[in-house]
């Protein structure tokens, strides 16, 4: 065992009580962080606004200030754009998470305070390293680089005052990065930070290539690029002739089951690990504590309040949420936060699920705008994850990257079109389509039902994705880089037509 990581261990190991706290004592915990923002922010304009002075209580906060979408919040965050302070939160805010979001091409502006990058952000990643070595002792993390794959940053030339900058939440955090986290990520930031995705790429390869990484932060699909890079300039058979001393694959933002064959490829270890996190521009929300997952550990002190819209009410239009004591286990969704950044009861746009209650545990769904009732048959990510996973099982495939839009014959009925862009094709398209099929109905009796003698929903049809059409795709709707990813179900035609034309 390296120095570096004898003294990582010694002081992470503290942070580990921290963390028990809120697993024994979620629900007090969670009254104070909302006792806490609402004393914090009474005096900003939005505080005034709603009364924040006069909130005793969750009863009074839940029925006094609305649940809002973006559009709905953005006034507010025009404001501060526009220079005025003490808008939202009581700090000044000179950084932006920007986000295009999955089914909307307009750019988000989330504010991030220095609260939450501190608080929230970087404790985060303290605890998520304390957890990580608790569960595996005999880690040597330390002693090699951290490779992360971020965004790109650059002036936004909104603001009366001061210049406000914006880039992807990534970009911010490596932007702001404390000195001592500094020592142990690659590459340098003037290269973590170019803008120009591409170059960028090929830059990380030719320099950590001749590192000694031990851990890598990012997107699969991106990973994945970055990885085939490497073994071409090094002309490699995998990333362990490159990178020996690799363990840790920290990974968010979508589901890795469709990619962990594929990172085995890559990666031909059994010691090498998978930790999971929930890391969005609107804050840090959960990270897997356990070796075997079991759902994400919903984090509970880094200045943000939770409350949870039931997914049946939320598609309907009933905007009504329940705090963290309410909830249930295998019930869907809409996660709303109120966060030290500024954000109040704001529909993040994800959808959860509870694993565990004690100690309270997530699972990530998909998103409130991703998923597919275009004919009644509810669909979420969860189901067509474990369905594609089943098929690539089942008849030897892996896939990179796919997405799924309806196809309307009338009003009433139709099918869903397929786009995937497989690394290992099935021998056979056809059963790999029907397995796909009964998946679905296995995992979702609404699909079943609509699929009944073809009735509403006719057999699936697949387009194979051969020549990086999703690349192109990305690339033309400027979303190169590694916090995009291709929006996984449509209720239209539109990313589907897009990419049709590029075939």
């Amino acid at each position: 065992m390296g120095m570096f990581t004898s003294g990582a261990k010694l002081y992470l190991s503290s942070r580990n009580r921290r963390v028990d706290n809120f697993r024994k004592n979620p629900i007090d915990l969670q009254k104070k962080v909302l006792k806490k923002l609402l004393l914090f922010s009474k005096k900003t304009s939005y505080g005034i606004k709603y009364s924040f002075n006069n909130l005793i209580n969750y009863k009074d906060f839940s029925e006094s200030v609305p649940i809002v979408n973006y559009e709905e919040f953005y006034p507010e965050i025009k404001k501060i754009l526009s220079g005025e302070e003490n808008v939202l939160w009581p700090e000044k805010i000179k950084w932006f998470a920007k986000s295009s979001g999955t089914t909307n091409d307009k750019s988000k502006f989330i504010p991030v305070s220095q609260t939450a990058l501190n608080q929230g952000h970087y404790k985060a990643g303290i605890d998520m390293l304390s957890i990580y070595l608790s569960n595996y002792n005999s880690s040597n993390l330390f002693d090699g680089k951290s490779l992360v794959l971020g965004g790109s940053k650059q002036i936004n030339p909104i603001g009366n005052a001061e210049r406000l900058f914006t880039g992807d939440i990534s970009a911010v955090l490596l932007k702001n990065l404390p000195f001592w986290a500094r020592l142990f990520r690659t590459p340098s930031l003037d290269v973590a930070m170019m803008p120009e995705w591409e170059n960028k790429l090929k830059k990380m390869a030719l320099i950590t290539s001749k590192q000694n990484i031990t851990n890598i932060s990012g997107v699969p699909t991106w990973t994945i690029v970055l990885i085939k890079e490497i073994l071409k300039i090094t002309k490699s058979q995998n990333i362990l002739e490159v990178w020996p001393n690799l363990e840790l694959f920290i990974h968010g933002a979508v589901s890795f089951k469709p990619y962990k064959d594929l990172f085995k490829e890559f990666i031909p270890s059994n010691k090498m690990r998978y930790l999971e996190t929930y890391n969005a521009s609107e804050g840090f929300i959960g990270i897997q504590d356990k070796k075997i997952s079991k759902g994400l550990l919903l984090m509970l002190d880094y200045g943000i309040f939770y409350e949870f819209i039931p997914m049946k009410k939320y598609i309907k239009g009933i905007l009504k949420a329940i705090p963290l004591r309410d909830v249930k286990l295998n019930i869907n969704y809409a996660l709303v936060i109120s966060t030290n950044g500024g954000l109040w009861r704001y529909l993040i746009g994800d959808v959860i699920r509870f694993t565990t209650l004690s100690p309270f545990r997530i699972k990530i769904i998909g998103r409130t705008g991703s998923f597919l009732n275009a004919f009644g048959e509810e669909l979420v990510v969860e189901n067509t994850d474990s369905a594609l996973l089943a098929a690539c099982k089942k008849y030897n495939a892996s896939i990179k990257d796919y997405t799924v839009s309806p196809i309307y014959i009338d009003a009433n009925s139709g099918g869903h079109q397929w786009f995937i862009e497989f690394t290992k094709q099935p021998k056979n398209i056809q059963l790999f389509k029907e397995e796909l099929d009964n998946k679905l109905k296995e995992l979702n009796s609404d699909y079943e039902a609509k699929r009944t003698k073809n009735l509403v929903l006719g057999l699936p049809e697949i387009i194979h994705i051969q020549n990086n059409e999703f690349y192109a795709w990305l690339k033309q709707n400027n979303r190169l880089g590694g916090q995009y990813k291709v929006p996984r179900l449509s209720n239209d035609r539109k990313i589907a037509n897009e990419i049709l034309a590029l075939l």
